[in-house]
């Protein structure tokens, strides 16, 4: 579809198809998001949805909360933030510090699984039945004592 023209305002209107393009998403998405009160209800141009260029920045934001593992409900409280609302900017710098724990938690298992991947691939074993990799289920990644699993900082122990 063809740029709609400006919307009321006139601001250049975006169709769906064009919007989700230039963001990486699909439609069904954007309609998600829209339904879900993320993204503000599009005008409407002959029965079609048309969005501003600021639906592109709300879909960035929403797109960097997802990839830093926020939920659609942190994310609705990073989109609610507003310039001077100290109430705002207190509640985001508290969801900040509640999210750090869970990613480097997060880190430090991926850094078990990485350390047990690299020696998987280096083992020369015959069979499953004779690694050692799966002799101890201490050793596998994911267990929550890493001094135990033979596996620290994603290198086997010595």
């Amino acid at each position: 579809m063809s740029n709609p023209g400006p919307r009321p305002g006139g601001h250049a209107a975006l169709s769906i198809g064009e919007i989700a393009r230039l963001a990486g998403r699909r439609p069904s998405s954007i309609r998600y998001y829209e339904q879900i009160g993320l993204l503000p209800a599009a005008d409407r141009v002959a029965g079609r949805r048309v969005y501003g260029a600021e639906a592109l920045r709300t879909l960035a934001v929403i797109e960097t909360g997802q990839r830093a593992g926020l939920t659609l409900e942190e994310i609705r409280t990073l989109l609610a933030a507003s310039p001077g609302n100290a109430a705002t900017t207190t509640r985001l710098r508290e969801m900040a510090e509640r999210k750090l724990p869970e990613i480097t938690a997060l880190i430090e298992r991926s850094l078990l699984v990485r350390g047990w991947l690299e020696c998987a691939a280096r083992c020369e074993c015959p069979s499953l039945d004779r690694c050692p990799l799966f002799d101890d289920p201490a050793r596998l990644p994911g267990r929550v004592n890493p001094d135990r699993n033979g596996l620290r900082r994603g290198r086997e122990q010595a």
